[in-house]
């Protein structure tokens, strides 16, 4: 259990490094230009998430994501204790993570994001972008198991830019963001919206996905 709390840790750490971080430098380069700043932010958020998956999912399963955890956590692959422990790691780890960004870049360790992200479209965003990343994990594990770095990877840095809100999914993240006033911040009192609506659509995307990608024999039983 030791191994897969690091995992967790070190994965949603790096992660966050990477949100930031690139968020930092593509900000410095962009010379203004938001579309450049966010295409910068964009592709190394969705190759580190290969490279992050496919390193620690033999350990822990990667999650990285308590939105994530809670999926499987209804799935009953993965037990509430533990559950719990993983989410606790991803916050701490994606905290410091920002943390580690913000020193990196020569910036004030610790500060509050003035960037707000609310309203009903925003909302939206995150809801789909949430439902679409829960279901992309599912629908590989089912069908192509190794295929998961690769397709979470591809999800995020598209959902990037057909969302409204660049695609959160994830309430650590979601968190961690809120101490970062920088590219990647999220203003701390819209922080808690986002993770109600991230929740929800992880527990909508568990049922929806179970019931689409069920064997004919359990669909033949719960229909019976």
């Amino acid at each position: 259990m030791i191994r897969r709390l690091i995992s967790e840790w070190l994965g949603t750490f790096s992660l966050l490094a990477t949100v930031v971080g690139s968020g930092i430098m593509a900000e410095n380069l962009a010379g203004g230009n938001v579309a450049i700043a966010l295409l910068g932010n964009t592709i190394p958020t969705g190759a580190i998430l290969v490279v992050l998956i496919t390193v620690f999912g033999p350990i822990s399963g990667a999650h990285f994501n308590p939105a994530v955890t809670l999926s499987f956590a209804l799935r009953r692959e993965i037990s509430i204790r533990d559950s719990g422990l993983y989410v606790l790691a991803q916050i701490t780890g994606g905290i410091i993570g920002v943390f580690a960004a913000h020193f990196m870049f020569n910036m004030p360790i610790l500060e509050a994001s003035s960037t707000v992200r609310s309203g009903s479209g925003q909302w939206m965003g995150e809801f789909v972008a949430t439902f679409g990343l829960v279901g992309t994990i599912l629908a590989c594990l089912k069908a192509r198991p190794e295929a998961v770095p690769m397709a979470v990877g591809l999800y995020i840095t598209a959902a990037y830019w057909f969302t409204s809100s660049t695609s959160f999914a994830n309430p650590a993240v979601t968190i961690a963001r809120g101490f970062s006033d920088t590219f990647a911040g999220i203003h701390p009192s819209n922080v808690a919206a986002f993770i109600a609506v991230q929740l929800v659509a992880a527990v909508l995307a568990t049922g929806f996905f179970g019931w689409l990608l069920a064997d004919e024999a359990t669909q033949e039983k719960e229909t019976i």
